[in-house]
């Protein structure tokens, strides 16, 4: 805490709450009502279970020192003070996550004051659809400030991944006529020209670095928006961006729940891909596998990433995806895709997927360009 607390009773007050019998030095008071305008939530009726109940403004708890009231604005406020940044984002998480203060993205002053981070960026998704306009727009500045640094981040891997497959692909891979550079071979062999035969003799021939745009391959990934896939959404939807930057990949994003939304023409602006994201819903992963077979051009070019739970009975999923597989499409299911340790996922319906030639994998953001590597190169 940026006040340093030098009594270890206090801080074992602060940590019990008012509910102790513990007395706070009322140096600390401000400290106190501020764990307890969130906490108390914990011991007391204002504590909800439902999403749909949320606070009012008018919502208080006092230290027993004075009767000064908190409202979420000023408990922002106070929070920023008094906490180091590492504290006030958790304490801005469980606000949103655990105690559903949706309050804190319902008015644009409040909500361009909290730190734009990672968990702000899956709240603003689950509840944008609840905003106003204004508020909108300044929660569509605080998404571009996140997915930009996540962007910055991943491309650093991507382009590592590729441009090494690339230049292995020039050295060795691929000597064809197709790509042979014209322009560099002459260049560099000028200086064996024959001026009695007038031909240049070549003793070095030059071929591209990156494959021709014919040789794309297709890349489709569908991405299961329900709620528990908040994470793969939002990692999905920046690693597509970026991979369609890449001249020798053709990409296509289809979200899902019981309905489909193609949004392959959003690809270059992750932003407008996130903002349509409807989380929540159920899970049809047949009806995605089936809108696939009809967008895929190029069966033996083309993977499809299901990055999904496999929270689906229907059984029909089972002959979709093997018509894919046997199309010598490569069907790759994704449990999910972010940096959690743990995967939830239908382990019986992966098996069975399995069995008919897909392949499970369990890839984080900073890993999946190399997986891609080793499939087209």
């Amino acid at each position: 805490m940026k006040k340093d607390i030098d009594n270890g009773l206090d801080r074992w007050r602060l940590i019990l709450g008012p509910s102790s019998d513990i007395k706070i030095d009322h140096n600390y008071s401000d400290i106190d009502d501020t764990l307890n305008f969130l906490y108390n939530r914990e011991h007391n009726n204002n504590y909800v279970d439902d999403i749909e109940n949320s606070y009012s403004d008018d919502f208080y708890t006092s230290s027993g020192y004075d009767d000064s009231i908190l409202t979420i604005p000023t408990w922002i406020e106070k929070v920023k003070i008094l906490f180091p940044k590492e504290a006030y984002e958790i304490m801005q998480r469980d606000a949103l996550e655990k105690y559903h203060i949706t309050e804190l993205l319902e008015d644009e002053e409040i909500i361009s004051n909290l730190e734009p981070n990672f968990e702000l960026l899956k709240s603003i998704l689950s509840f944008k659809d609840m905003m106003s306009d204004n508020v909108k727009r300044v929660a569509i500045g605080i998404v571009s400030k996140v997915v930009y640094e996540l962007k910055k981040k991943l491309e650093i891997n991507i382009q590592k991944s590729f441009s090494g497959a690339k230049l292995l692909n020039s050295n060795s891979k691929n000597k064809s006529l197709n790509n042979l550079d014209i322009k560099k071979t002459i260049k560099h062999n000028l200086k064996n020209y024959d001026f009695n035969n007038k031909k240049i003799l070549i003793d070095k021939i030059y071929f591209n670095d990156r494959i021709k745009k014919y040789n794309k391959n297709h890349i489709i990934i569908l991405i299961d928006q329900s709620a528990s896939m908040t994470d793969s959404v939002i990692y999905s939807a920046i690693m597509a961006s970026i991979f369609a930057n890449l001249s020798f990949l053709s990409i296509k994003v289809v979200l899902f729940d019981i309905n489909i939304v193609d949004i392959s023409n959003y690809i270059d602006d992750t932003i407008s891909m996130l903002m349509k994201v409807q989380l929540g819903g159920g899970t049809d992963i047949t009806k995605a596998l089936e809108y696939t077979k009809t967008i895929i051009t190029e069966p033996q070019k083309s993977i499809v990433f299901l990055i999904s739970d496999l929270e689906d009975t229907n059984k029909y999923l089972f002959k979709s995806a093997k018509d894919i597989i046997d199309s010598q499409s490569k069907l790759v299911v994704l449990p999910a895709l972010d940096y959690k340790a743990k995967y939830f996922y239908n382990k019986e319906v992966a098996s069975i997927l399995k069995s008919l030639g897909a392949r499970i994998e369990f890839l984080t953001p900073d890993n999946i360009s190399d997986y891609i590597v080793d499939i087209i190169f």
